[in-house]
């Protein structure tokens, strides 16, 4: 892996307390990561924002769709998004 590789996997990490959910922790459904939280502490990191914008994005997909899977609130529906 690259060390950029690197550097977003160690952001990744970090980010567990910036998940945006809708409709309330027990039944809601988990729409992302606060981006502006990323992207402020992945500049506090030293984490190139280029890359951070281009490799955020992708991850954080993957983690809403298991996320979402896992606590069975796969669906958006009836929420505003």
């Amino acid at each position: 892996m690259t060390v950029e590789g690197w550097q977003i996997w160690d952001l990744v990490q970090r980010l567990g307390g910036q998940v945006r959910v809708a409709g309330g922790m027990s039944g809601g459904a988990v729409l992302g990561w606060d981006m502006g939280a990323a992207l402020h502490l992945g500049a506090a990191l030293g984490v190139s924002p280029l890359i951070t914008a281009e490799l955020l994005p992708p991850i954080e997909a993957v983690m809403v769709r298991k996320m979402n899977a896992q606590t069975g609130s796969g669906s958006l529906e009836g929420l505003d998004a």
